[in-house]
């Protein structure tokens, strides 16, 4: 009996043993360095229209605040000209991946007014259009365009970034089928949400969907242009903003955790009563990030 006691003790140490093996190997590694961050804005490659838009996004901060590690699978949704998923791309580096969504355009229906031209509502230029090229044809490149010329740039600077795929789907089914099922670690969407409100975009299918994608512990970043108490999504399409604790509640939800709020976008002094603030001054813009019990 003693001897049948001895074996199963140390039978349960030798799998308690495996069992912390088995976690040392899963350790995370940890986030990017404000060092690497420092760099990764740096980069000569970078765009001249990316450096304007850097001004008023703030990307130090807000990649610090994402938290985000080498070797993540990402998808930014509503990608658009992909200013963050070259951001994420370039953070995460090769040993991940980033996937940039924006539904395809449809040629019968006009697109939706920017939220603010970049770098505006910092009191910046805005960003300038690349030139017109004969023969093309008119209006922005289509998303899918715009990712897949990053993602060549990155390429042929030999930038150490992870490779930028576009995922061209409705709104309401951003994820890319093979990572739709607990294969995704960060999701970001910026300043866009509101836009989905005019647009009549399922936004419960959408946060649902998104939810399933990550893994547990995965994270799920929105910013978005402050609204006033009581808007809601109500003036999406004019002032393009929306109400803070109304976009959290629809977050939540879906079974999101609320567990940090970024202050470096905040500017208390907006009245948020027009798109562009009066006088020209920042917008007030919230950043919140959720996870995946």
């Amino acid at each position: 009996m003693y001897a049948q006691r001895t074996l199963q003790g140390a039978f349960f140490l030798l799998l308690a043993a495996v069992v912390c093996l088995l976690d040392a190997c899963a350790t995370k590694p940890p986030a990017i360095s404000q060092d690497r961050i420092a760099a990764i804005l740096s980069s000569p490659d970078r765009t001249g229209p990316d450096r304007i838009n850097d001004l008023r996004r703030k990307p130090d901060q807000m990649l610090a605040f994402i938290g985000v590690r080498p070797g993540m699978v990402a998808l930014d949704v509503s990608a658009a000209g992909g200013y963050t998923t070259e951001l994420l791309a370039r953070a995460i580096g090769p040993t991940g991946v980033v996937y940039g969504q924006m539904p395809q355009r449809d040629p019968n229906r006009v697109a939706p007014a920017p939220a603010a031209p970049e770098g505006m509502s910092g009191g910046a230029a805005p960003a300038p259009n690349p030139p017109p090229v004969a023969g093309a044809p008119a209006g922005p490149r289509p998303s899918a365009v715009a990712l897949a010329e990053r993602n060549a740039r990155l390429k042929d600077a030999n930038a150490l970034a992870a490779p930028i795929m576009a995922v061209p789907q409705r709104f309401e089914d951003p994820v890319p089928s093979a990572v739709a099922n607990g294969g995704l670690d960060l999701v970001t969407l910026m300043f866009n949400y509101h836009d989905l409100g005019f647009m009549g975009v399922d936004r419960a299918q959408m946060n649902r969907a998104i939810f399933r994608a990550l893994k547990p512990g995965g994270v799920f970043v929105i910013a978005d242009h402050a609204g006033r108490p009581g808007t809601g999504i109500s003036e999406s399409g004019t002032l393009h903003r929306v109400e803070e604790s109304f976009l959290r509640s629809e977050v939540e939800s879906a079974g999101f955790r609320l567990v940090a709020e970024g202050q470096f976008l905040r500017n208390p002094n907006d009245p948020r009563d027009k798109n562009t603030p009066e006088p020209l001054q920042p917008k007030d813009e919230f950043v919140l990030k959720f996870v995946r019990p």
